[in-house]
Order: C-alpha cells, then sequence, then structure tokens
C-alpha cells in the first residue's frame, strides 16, 4: 500500500506535468537596448525585461546580461509595452509600435533609479524552485521551497533531476555515475565532496547547475559531468546579511548554522561568512554469505564538527578594472566508531568481533585571487584567477579484536595535498553574432600520504608485524582552448578545441616484510589529449528549443583509487588502491527538447557515451585469508551507455507547483571476479553486467497564503546492478512547511523526512559468495530551521565570471 501511494503521488505530478500548450508562435520583430545604474552609471546585470501587448498580457521576455545589454527576439508586430523591471529600482515602461520599416528597435541606454524606500531584504528567494534547460546544462533555482526539503546540501541533492546521493556513505553520482565533478561557484575544493556537501546549508545556495556535457571551456573531468552549487552573495549598498539556525533528530541529534554579512559602499564590497556543522550519524546493517552461512552485523556512529568561514573584498578601480580576492577556512573534526561481529553459524568457536575506533581532522584553506580589465569595445575582456589549495589532514584508528587469534593493531595516516590552478581568458566578439574565447590554465597538484601501523600485516612466518609506507602523487596539467561561437536569427552553434599535456609521477616506499629494507616503487603516466566539443540549438519559436551537443571528456583516477594503501578493512573484506590506473576516456552526445508551455515548461533528453579503457572495482580473494575479499580498481575494455531524460516544472494552479522528473540510464560495465570451483579451488573469471535503472521524482509544493506553504517530495529509485551486487529497489515520501513573518524578514520551516520508513539499501550477490544484506540509516529525520535576514539597499554586484560555470547563450527558458 505504501508503494502504491507513492508512485500514485509521483504519476499524477508527471502526467499533470506535461500537460500541452495549443497557443500558435508569432515572430516578427526584436527590441534591444542596455540597463544602466542611474547612480553609478555602470551596467545592471540579471534586470528582467517584460514584452506584454496593448492588453497588458505578457508575451515574452529575458535578462540582461552581465555587461547590461539584452536582446528580445521574436515580438508579433503591434503596440507593445517593454517593461524593465528589477528589485530595490523603480520600473520603467516603455511604449513601442513594431511593424513595417520598424521591425529592429534598440531603445539605447536605460538608466533606472533606486526606489526610495529601498529594500528590507538582503537576499530575494522565489518561493518555488523553477528547472531551466540551458544549451549545456540544467539550472535549478533554489526556490524556498527546496530548502525546506533539507538542511544542507547534501539532503536537498535526492530532490534533483538525475542526482542520486548514497545516505549511508555521501557519495554522490549523476546520471548512475559516480565520476562527477562537485564545485562551489565554479571552482574545485580539496574538501571532501561529501563532506563539502553536508557543510553547506541549504539556505546558502541560490542554485545548482547540473552540467552533463560542457564545453572545450571547462575542464574535461568527470565521465557524467559537473554538478556546480551557486551560492549568494550580498552585494547591496550598506550594511546586509542573513543568519540561519537549524536542528534535526532521528536515532542522533544534529545541529548547523551559519551566518553572513556584506558592506558595500563605494569601490568597495566587503562580504564574510561563517557556519558550522554538529552533527552525530548511526548506521547499522548486516551483510550474509548464504553458502558458508557466515553473518555480519555491523553497528557504525559517526559523530563530525565542521567549521567552514569565507572572507572577501571586491575594489572597483575604475569602470574598467577590477580586483577581486577571497579566501576559505574550513576546519573539521570527525570521529567514528565500527562495531562489527561475525558469527559462524555452523561453528560459533570462530565468532569474533571487531571494534573500530576512528579519530581524524583535518584543515582546508583556500586563496583566491581574480584580476579583471574590460576594453573599450563592448564584451571584450581579459581575466586572470589564481587559486590555491592546501589540505592537510590526520586519522589515527584503533582496531580492537575479540575472540579472534589476530592482535589489535593502530593506523596513522597523514595526508597533505596542494593544489594550484592559474587561468587566463579572453574574450573577443567580432561582430554582434559572433564571439571568440581564448584561454590558458595551469593545474599542479601534489598529494602526499604517509601510512604506519604496529601491526596490520603478516610476514612469510605468518606473524603481524609493524608497517611503514609513503604514497607520493604529483599531477601537473597545462591547457589551452579556444571556442568559436556564432548566432543567426533561428540558430547558433558553438565550436572548441581544447588541448593538454599532462605529467603523472608517483612512488610508493613500503617495507619489505622479508628483507625489512625501504623499496620504492615508481610510476609515470605522461600524455597528451585533445578535448573537441560542439553545440548547436535551434528556435523556431520562442516556445521550442532544440540542442545537440558533443563532448570528449576524461575520467582520471582519484587518490582513493591510485593510492596502494588500505582505504579502510574489517576481518572479512579490505580495499586498496591501483597504484597504475590510468584515466578513462568518454566521448558523449546528447540532445534536448524544451517546450515552454502556457503554465510552465517541460524538457526531453537523450545521451549516448563511449568509454574507453573503463575504470571499474575487481573482487579478489584474499591468498591469506581465503574467507577475506580484497577490492581494487583495474582498467578495463571499452563499453557504452545511454540515458534518457524527462523534466517538468509547472504550476496547475495558483496556489500549487511541481517539478517533476524521471530519468533512465542504462549501462555495460566489465570487470574480473575471483571465486571457488566445485572443488573449492580459486579461479578467475570475467564479469559482464549489463545495468538498467531509472528514477521517478516529483516536488509538489502548495502555497495557503503569502506566509504559509507546505511540501510534498516522493521519490522512487528502481532496482539497479554493479559489479558485486544488484540493489533492490528504495522509495521515500517526505512532509514540509514553510512560515514566514515580520514582514518576510524571518522564517521557519519544519520537513519530516520518509514518513512511511521505507528509505533503506537491500542488495544481494553471487561473486564472489551468494551474499544478501541490509544497510539502515537515519532517514525518518524530523528537522526544524529558523532564518531572519538583516540590512537593506539596492542591488549593486560586480560582474565577476565564476572561471568554470560560464553559461554559453541560446537554448535558454523565459
Amino acid at each position: 500500500m505504501k508503494h502504491f501511494f507513492l508512485m500514485l503521488i509521483m504519476v499524477s505530478s508527471t502526467i499533470l506535468s506535461a500537460q500541452p500548450n495549443s497557443n500558435s508562435d508569432v515572430k516578427n520583430g526584436s527590441v534591444s537596448g542596455r540597463v544602466l545604474d542611474s547612480e553609478l552609471n555602470e551596467p545592471l546585470p540579471y534586470v528582467n525585461i517584460v514584452i506584454k501587448d496593448a492588453a497588458n498580457k505578457v508575451i515574452t521576455g529575458g535578462i540582461t546580461n552581465n555587461d547590461g545589454t539584452f536582446k528580445i527576439d521574436r515580438i508579433p508586430e503591434g503596440d507593445i509595452v517593454v517593461s524593465i523591471q528589477f528589485v530595490g529600482y523603480k520600473t520603467i515602461d516603455k511604449p513601442i509600435k513594431l511593424g513595417k520599416g520598424n521591425y529592429k528597435v534598440n531603445i539605447g541606454d536605460v538608466k533606472l533609479e533606486e526606489e526610495a524606500t529601498g529594500l528590507d531584504e538582503v537576499t530575494i528567494v522565489a518561493d518555488v524552485s523553477t528547472i531551466q534547460q540551458k544549451v549545456d546544462r540544467k539550472v535549478i533555482t533554489i526556490g524556498k521551497d527546496l530548502q525546506t526539503a533539507g538542511a544542507t546540501a547534501s539532503e536537498i541533492m535526492n530532490n534533483l533531476p538525475s542526482v542520486s546521493v548514497d545516505q549511508q556513505t555521501g557519495s554522490i553520482s549523476l546520471r548512475g555515475n559516480q565520476n562527477v565533478r562537485v564545485m562551489v561557484d565554479g571552482k574545485l575544493s580539496n574538501i571532501p565532496a561529501e563532506q563539502l556537501l553536508k557543510q553547506i546549508p541549504s539556505t546558502s545556495i541560490k542554485s545548482i547547475e547540473l552540467i552533463t556535457n560542457p564545453s572545450a571551456k571547462y575542464n574535461p573531468e568527470g565521465m557524467s559531468g559537473i554538478i556546480n552549487i551557486v551560492l549568494h552573495k550580498n552585494t547591496q549598498i550598506g550594511f546586509n546579511g542573513n543568519i540561519n539556525v537549524g536542528l534535526a533528530h532521528d536515532i542522533e541529534p544534529k545541529f548547523n548554522s551559519s551566518i553572513d554579512a556584506n558592506y558595500r559602499n563605494g569601490k568597495f564590497n566587503a562580504y564574510g561568512s561563517y557556519s558550522n556543522s554538529v552533527q552525530k550519524r548511526f548506521n547499522y546493517g548486516q551483510i550474509n554469505r548464504i553458502e558458508q552461512e557466515i553473518q555480519q552485523n555491523f553497528n557504525i556512529l559517526d559523530n563530525n564538527k565542521s567549521h567552514l568561514f569565507k572572507v572577501g573584498l571586491d575594489y572597483y578601480l575604475n569602470d574598467k578594472n577590477t580586483i577581486s580576492v577571497f579566501t576559505n577556512q574550513n576546519i573539521f573534526d570527525g570521529k567514528v566508531n565500527v562495531n562489527s561481529n561475525i558469527a559462524y553459524l555452523t561453528n560459533t568457536s570462530l565468532n569474533e568481533s571487531q571494534l573500530t575506533n576512528g579519530d581524524g581532522e583535518n584543515d582546508s584553506q583556500q586563496y583566491n585571487l581574480n584580476y579583471k580589465h574590460d576594453f573599450d569595445e563592448e564584451g571584450q575582456n581579459i581575466e586572470l584567477e589564481v587559486d590555491h589549495n592546501i589540505y592537510e589532514g590526520s586519522q589515527i584508528t584503533s582496531n580492537k579484536f575479540f575472540s579472534s587469534q589476530r592482535p589489535n593493531f593502530l593506523e596513522d595516516t597523514d595526508t597533505d595535498r596542494n593544489r594550484t590552478t592559474i587561468n587566463l581568458d579572453y574574450v573577443k566578439p567580432l561582430s554582434e553574432t559572433v564571439k571568440l574565447e581564448l584561454g590558458l590554465q595551469a593545474r599542479l597538484f601534489d598529494n602526499s600520504i604517509f601510512y604506519e601501523s604496529d601491526g596490520r600485516e603478516r610476514n612469510q612466518a605468518g606473524d603481524y608485524i609493524p608497517t611503514t609506507t609513503r604514497f607520493d602523487y604529483t599531477r601537473d596539467i597545462y591547457s589551452a582552448y579556444a571556442t568559436y561561437g556564432k548566432t543567426l536569427e533561428k540558430w547558433s552553434y558553438q565550436v572548441g578545441l581544447r588541448a593538454e599535456t599532462v605529467n603523472v609521477d608517483s612512488e610508493a616506499f613500503k617495507k619489505d616484510l622479508a628483507s625489512n629494507e625501504e623499496l620504492a616503487i615508481p610510476f609515470e603516466n605522461d600524455y597528451f589529449e585533445l578535448y573537441p566539443s560542439a553545440f548547436f540549438t535551434y528556435s523556431p519559436s520562442e516556445k521550442n528549443s532544440y540542442q545537440l551537443s558533443y563532448s570528449r571528456r576524461i575520467d582520471r583516477p582519484g587518490i582513493g583509487q591510485v593510492n596502494p594503501l588500505p582505504e579502510w578493512n574489517t576481518p572479512l573484506i579490505s580495499q586498496f588502491g591501483n597504484q597504475e590506473l590510468r584515466p578513462q576516456f568518454t566521448n558523449s552526445i546528447e540532445t534536448n527538447y524544451t517546450r515552454q508551455l502556457e503554465k510552465g515548461s517541460i524538457t526531453a533528453g537523450v545521451f549516448y557515451r563511449i568509454i574507453e579503457d573503463e575504470i571499474q572495482q575487481a573482487i579478489l580473494i584474499d591468498r591469506t585469508d581465503v574467507n577475506r575479499l580484497i577490492l581494487t580498481n583495474l582498467n578495463f575494455d571499452n563499453t557504452t551507455s545511454y540515458g534518457i531524460e524527462l523534466s517538468s516544472s509547472y504550476r496547475p494552479t495558483k496556489w500549487w507547483s511541481i517539478n517533476a522528473s524521471f530519468d533512465l540510464f542504462s549501462q555495460t560495465q566489465k570487470s574480473i571476479a575471483e571465486s571457488f570451483d566445485t572443488n573449492q579451488n580459486i579461479i578467475l573469471s570475467t564479469v559482464e553486467v549489463d545495468n538498467i535503472a531509472w528514477n521517478l521524482r516529483a516536488f509538489n509544493n502548495f502555497k495557503v497564503n503569502k506566509s504559509l506553504s507546505f511540501s510534498v517530495f516522493g521519490m522512487y529509485r528502481a532496482k539497479n546492478k554493479n559489479i558485486q551486487f544488484e540493489m533492490e529497489d528504495m522509495m521515500m515520501v517526505n512532509l514540509g512547511m514553510r512560515y514566514s513573518f515580520m514582514e518576510g524578514r524571518a522564517s521557519f520551516s519544519l520537513s519530516y523526512n520518509d514518513i512511511f520508513d521505507t528509505m533503506f539499501a537491500q542488495f544481494n550477490g553471487q561473486r564472489p559468495f551468494l551474499q544478501k544484506g541490509q544497510f539502515n540509516f537515519e532517514s525518518q529525520q524530523i528537522s526544524g530551521r529558523l532564518s531572519y535576514r538583516f540590512g537593506g539597499g539596492k542591488y549593486r554586484a560586480k560582474s565577476r565570471k565564476r572561471r568554470d560555470n560560464d553559461e554559453k547563450q541560446g537554448g535558454g527558458l523565459f
């Protein structure tokens, strides 16, 4: 009954979302111009341009670009009104007549004046989240409804199309693949993505961009693409800010809070923020080996505390030159307790248990400098950015064994990581419809891991002895790119090429168990690659848009995949990296269609990938203990993947809005796995798994009045397979409410997740043993959050590019 109720909610929402619009499409003239701040005489980006007919009915519209310019095409002839609207400014309406001899109207510079009363709010957040399909990405604007869905970025990710978050590990995947890059404001971080997503409050997020087929201008890492989290940045005159406090509880309590503030005066804009997260998370589960009659039980308790600081300054030298600097400082302290019990049902004398206590801390620092120069020619600019990241972490793990012949041992792991990125970008409009972009980039990365244990490994005599290992890894990447784009009346296209030379040098130092001498195991991999891209957009009318794109990408092995040191281990399973792992390459093509409806929009897409030298997990049997598994990563032959996606934003009534999505993906996975034959001999076999999985999501928001709203979210995740396990389907229904008060300055939200207690992971497997299991996590979480905005003033922002987040024109939605 629970499953039927959930499916009914989502199927009904999806059907409603897809209601067609039969209005006819007419296109004739165009209107263009530029919007300026009347006081500062500088361009205003993101100003709403609304085109209305003589009856004051909205026909179409758009927003201004970073330089304040706009151009609205395909406007039916006749008397129209161009309404220029921006929060904190007086609206200007300009009547225009489009007709014979006057089809292309340029209204010139329009100067907006500040409203005399100003604004009380710092950041304007829409009530309802929206989904836009750009030519190379989906942009999900986070409204107040999605902020209610979760306290952190990690918790609201499952609400997004084609995105899945493992609630146990926190790992994120896009289109069923975990090879995805996570960025914040277009920049990578040394902070692990799972940790970072749990630290960002949902109220700090302006939008999330799913960039599934990036152009040659982007770094080519990530087979399934890039997830870019765009944060709010207060840039108003005067002093402004925002405070958030959140509490949550299921089995264990959780707390998070944040404050951000900004002061803008004259040529300076100073801003800062602080957020923290204090939370305990409890997971439990079991894995049963059916034929061996071995039962494993796990109880896992995480206890994490984190603090994230950001301070920045924009300095406007003059109209043509701007310098910006900022720093992020992150402090993390995490503890984990894992209690695992192994029961041998046919011989209880072999029963054993392990208690693992981990105590880790890490500090991450980011320093960023940006300089931008605008030339006299409109749209021509050059920009230099230098970004430096430092990461220092340590982890001490205590392993205690009970009813086992294995001695207790300690593990100590220290990690030092540095990443420096230097970008030089140049933009040159060759004409009103043609743009050329050129760029150079250097990415310098080095990582050093020191590991020691007082008794984890066995020597040839079978005795457990201390071991010391050091792993040094450096990767330097130098690249250049060029893109050429042109816009025609109905068509637009962009072609690009990125060239990269890569130098990888790694070395593992390990003591030989026989001679006790330190051995050096080096590995080098230098290569040169080209990454072409192409994007085509066709818009026959304002309500219909088609996109076709191609790109070549790469998945470079992560540190965890190449690090030969143990990532984790239990009495029956361990995981190690593979120092000689090579990158995998992906050629991806996708097409999308967007239809504007009278009360929303719908987007459908299809993608296809060819994957070369696929990286996949291998399952091996430990020769020193045949009951123990070893997991690692290897390169395999080429494979393919394809999928379809359907998403929609729809408002059936003024008080009800829906964001719904459906996605299906298929991939052939190849690997090797060891198992036992009938004589209990170890055999090696090639494994090929064809995985077809699909997901359905629907987010419903119900607005009772101006202050009160309720939400219902449903998700169904179908069965899917990997090399080791077949995962059963998962589903959940969440409820939420939001109430605003103090004239909109303050709000309180409450949510209750997984109300039917259906969100848990069940699985079974056959390699190398017949297994089945289940893991449960704190899915039935009740959360409350209080937000308050202070300050006031008008919007005045620096037009600063997010380096890895530039949007190409064309294919956008109004």
